[in-house]
């Protein structure tokens, strides 16, 4: 933890990041890219993939085909890895404390939302095994909505879910496990709280408030939220 929750709160409104943060798809986008990459002979590694975690689709695939020099533009990438991604995304597991969170939050009347860089074709594929507690949330924002302007790290997707919520950008918290994620939500005026992927430096986080190893770590209660005894 890198400062004192207490300094943060009192928290009104809860925003989550999805990808490797609810739910975890991170994977998915490692063995799709990673077959994408060998098709062309290329090598999809740790070094480029840390770049790109938290991106939008198209940002992705500029940086992809670019850092591995692959023999197709961006827009082909991302046609072929569309039906890669299509059957994989439905067996998406959740990530430890996620639900339990959510449903935490929701039965105490904290409004909460999803702020994703996902489309809404792919979030609706992602959350095929957990329709019911994705149902808990007020609203959710994904990167094709016709409020955001701009994929993370622009704050667009996290300010338009705190619009919808009617929460104050200042009194929101925000989830997230990206680098990109956690410069959006500052971008925004939001607290921001990272869960980082365990082969992620620490040091990409410097402008988070605050670091932690996974959701079932926090303690709403630092931040003004209802208690949680976490079973």
């Amino acid at each position: 933890m890198k400062a004192p929750l207490q300094e943060f709160g009192p928290i009104k409104a809860v925003i989550f990041d999805m990808d490797g943060l609810l739910l975890d798809t991170e994977g998915i986008y490692t063995e799709v890219t990673s077959i994408i990459a060998e098709r062309y002979g290329r090598t999809f590694d740790w070094s480029v993939k840390q770049n790109i975690i938290g991106r939008g689709a198209g940002d992705l695939a500029n940086y992809v085909v670019q850092a591995l020099e692959l023999p197709i533009t961006p827009e082909e990438f991302l046609v072929i890895r569309e039906p890669l991604m299509r059957e994989r995304f439905p067996h998406a597991l959740a990530m430890p404390g996620a639900e339990e969170l959510v449903r935490h939050l929701k039965a105490h009347d904290v409004p909460i939302a999803v702020g994703t860089s996902s489309s809404s074709q792919s979030f609706a594929l992602k959350t095929t095994l957990h329709r019911d507690w994705f149902a808990l949330f007020d609203f959710i924002v994904t990167a094709d909505d016709p409020e955001v302007g701009a994929a993370k790290p622009a704050p667009d997707i996290f300010l338009t879910a705190a619009r919808r919520l009617g929460v104050a950008p200042r009194d929101c918290l925000v989830f997230e496990d990206s680098p990109f994620g956690v410069t959006a939500a500052k971008a925004a005026g939001m607290t921001a709280i990272a869960i980082p992927d365990s082969a992620m430096a620490d040091e990409k986080y410097a402008h988070a408030d605050a670091i932690i190893r996974s959701l079932n770590m926090f303690q709403p209660g630092l931040c003004g939220l209802p208690e949680l005894e976490w079973a």
